[in-house]
């Protein structure tokens, strides 16, 4: 049992309490508000008038599947070997001990999508994961969470450069295409199996990678599509559309420029990394300025690092940038917090300080997205101190 007390919480349900209380139980929320009474056991920690917020949350990254500091050794992200490949599922090359997952629980990230990169039309599944744990399997909140597809010059670049399919934007829609029909047609199969009662009818034969794709086709799952061009964006809403599936729109670099198209559509859009160096020709329009000009058109919008891409922990220096092109600062913080939870899907669990939720709770030392100097002085997930400065 944990008591946090004296904190300027931020709950990101609404309330905000400028000398409030949380008390945790069973990695739990038990309660958060002014006046709670702490429990004789229960531990105690003095947030001496610092910000209190949920943890962070990065809905698009791959740490653990990249590994930091390494070469191809560590690189598990991309199996470029075949452009089709939902079978594969990020959790199986995730390596809970890469330091990214450190340097998260540093800088307050306490969930993040992550799985496979862009080099594959088709990737494989991405997690929902905590990132604190010794082993995968226990800390994952949804898997599968979402589908990745890619659109644009990572997948040509992987195959065309080597005289393979896809050399063209055309291909890669293609391949994308034919993958969902077989998919499709495969559910129905099983779907008509189901119906008969199994007598008399033969069940379709297993095929792994159509299996991977039937939750993407019974819509339990987003197609989470890597596109930075305005026109990918279009032909990733075009499939969807196509197929009736959930979309998210990551990166989605050239959003700004389709606004009343993103707004008419209504899906959610990841976006970022707007930090750094723009490193190839379909990034050559990325600004800070999408996320506010997206935000302000009423679309569901999340900041993600791309991690290792901008590192994790500076996901709040990515949320305050944003801020310097004008975003409102209750709206950057809801990019970090409960827009990626409810866009992942986990918003039951985490992105707020509700009682019943996950206890995953950050103590700043000021406030992240305006102070550079900020700190976690204290991060804690499940209801664990998982790291106090």
């Amino acid at each position: 049992m944990l008591y946090i007390k004296n904190g300027r919480i931020k709950t990101m349900a609404g309330a905000e309490y400028p000398n409030g209380q949380i008390l945790i139980e069973n990695g739990k929320i038990a309660a958060v508000g002014e006046n709670i009474e702490k429990p004789e056991a229960a531990r105690e920690i003095d947030a001496k008038g610092h910000l209190v917020t949920p943890g962070l949350i990065d809905a698009h990254c791959h740490i653990g599947l990249m590994g930091s500091g390494l070469r191809w050794e560590g690189d598990d992200a991309n199996e470029e070997m075949d452009p089709i490949t939902p079978h594969l599922r990020g959790i199986d090359s995730i390596d809970p001990m890469d330091e990214c997952f450190e340097n998260a629980r540093r800088g307050g990230v306490t969930t993040v999508a992550a799985g496979p990169g862009s080099g594959n039309v088709i990737g494989g599944s991405f997690a929902a994961i905590k990132t604190w744990g010794k082993r995968v399997d226990d800390m994952v909140i949804m898997e599968p969470m979402a589908m990745k597809a890619a659109f644009g010059e990572n997948p040509k670049s992987s195959y065309g450069l080597k005289g393979k399919s896809p050399y063209s934007r055309m291909a890669v829609a293609a391949l994308l295409r034919e993958a969902l029909f077989k998919a499709e047609r495969y559910a129905q199969e099983i779907d008509a199996y189901e119906a008969s009662g199994k007598d008399g009818r033969k069940r379709p034969p297993f095929d792994m990678k159509m299996e991977a794709l039937l939750p993407v086709i019974r819509k339990e799952i987003p197609l989470k599509a890597h596109v930075h061009r305005a026109d990918d964006i279009c032909t990733a809403i075009r499939i969807a559309k196509e197929f009736g599936l959930k979309l998210t729109i990551d990166h989605c670099t050239e959003g700004h420029l389709i606004t009343e198209i993103l707004a008419k559509e209504g899906y959610p859009v990841l976006i970022g990394p707007s930090f750094g160096d723009k490193t190839k020709p379909e990034v050559r329009n990325k600004t800070f300025d999408t996320v506010k000009i997206l935000s302000d058109a009423g679309l569901d919008v999340a900041i993600i690092t791309d991690a290792p891409v901008v590192p994790i922990e500076r996901l709040p220096m990515c949320a305050g940038l944003a801020m310097n092109s004008g975003l409102e600062e209750q709206k950057a913080w809801e990019c970090i917090t409960i827009n990626p939870a409810r866009i992942m899907g986990v918003d039951s669990r985490v992105g707020s300080l509700e009682a019943g939720k996950d206890a995953d709770i950050v103590i700043h030392s000021q406030n992240p997205l305006r102070d550079l100097g900020s700190q976690a002085l204290y991060t804690i997930i499940n209801g664990n101190i998982v790291y106090q400065a």
